[in-house]
């Protein structure tokens, strides 16, 4: 079931990149990730009061509420950075650069959460790699 949320999310931020490439257009990337920051916002707390899950933010603990805050930080740089990136670039260049965040998080999955490194995830993450260099070789 984890992989059809995945897939999903693939093709969510698939049409992300097109819709901003266009939305970026004669607009500040800074402006244009704040508006879009707006609109996340408020369909994230209009899904949680819709599911009933307020309630369940008073068992946040201190760790997951700093670790919720830190991820929060890292999305926000991500975000102003692919926009400038779409603004400034291809989306068939930037989106692949992008996607290095996977190769990167299996990398930094192992140092500091302790995730095994497969044969499997090592091949994954080098022909992520692999294909990105092909793919922004100009």
């Amino acid at each position: 079931m984890w992989w059809t949320y995945a897939l999903l999310s693939a093709f969510f931020a698939a049409l992300t990149a097109i819709f901003a490439k266009i939305g970026v257009r004669n607009v500040d990337s800074d402006l244009a990730t704040a508006l879009r920051t707006i609109v996340i916002t408020v369909l994230a707390w209009a899904i949680v009061l819709a599911r009933g899950k307020l309630p369940g933010a008073s068992g946040l603990s201190r760790q997951n509420l700093l670790f919720l805050l830190l991820s929060g930080l890292a999305t926000g740089l991500s975000w102003i950075f692919y926009f400038r990136a779409l603004q400034l670039g291809k989306v068939s260049q930037v989106a692949p650069v992008d996607k290095l965040s996977v190769a990167l998080a299996i990398i930094l999955s192992v140092l500091f959460l302790g995730e095994p490194l497969t044969l499997k995830t090592s091949l994954g993450a080098l022909l992520i790699i692999s294909g990105t260099l092909v793919l922004i070789a100009t």
